[in-house]
């Protein structure tokens, strides 16, 4: 693993720990050239899943856009950064387990709705009005009855 300040690949393991679900390990690094800290994660690397974009093209599955998709509908919200990262966790998981090697975009897009209805109503509207791509105020009030329905129920 090379430092991030200086590239150098000499380093020493300082600190290292499991996530709750055991599948991922976090590891504080340190440069042995120039003491730079750093995080790394090590997880499984499994079957390559493609997703279908709205105008046909396919590509890898990257958890990274989830999780960036998820951060800004969590902005200024009191969710952590670990339960986002459970979350995309959660979904990576199911479409690995499902062992489905392609899956539509907008089937990726309703997890996550589905997940962030769960964890933050906020953060659910915020994802589901871009996702859903809103066209009036209309669609974003029914969205909204919608949601406090289910929360009375």
């Amino acid at each position: 693993m090379r430092c991030p300040k200086c590239a150098n690949v000499e380093n020493k393991v300082i600190d290292s720990r499991m996530n709750t679900n055991g599948e991922v390990i976090r590891r504080r690094r340190e440069c042995l050239a120039c003491g730079e800290r750093f995080t790394t994660y090590e997880r499984l690397e499994r079957n390559q899943v493609f997703v279908i974009k709205k105008d046909g093209r396919r590509e890898e599955f990257d958890r990274n856009k989830i999780l960036d998709g998820i951060r800004k509908a969590c902005q200024k919200r009191q969710v952590s950064l670990e339960q986002m990262e459970e979350i995309v966790d959660r979904i990576e998981k199911n479409l690995q387990d499902s062992g489905i090697k392609e899956i539509a975009a907008m089937n990726v897009g309703e997890s996550v709705v589905r997940e962030l209805a769960h964890l933050d109503g906020v953060a659910y509207v915020r994802f589901a009005s871009v996702y859903r791509e809103f066209k009036d105020v209309n669609e974003f009030m029914s969205e909204l009855k919608d949601l406090l329905k289910n929360k009375e129920s």
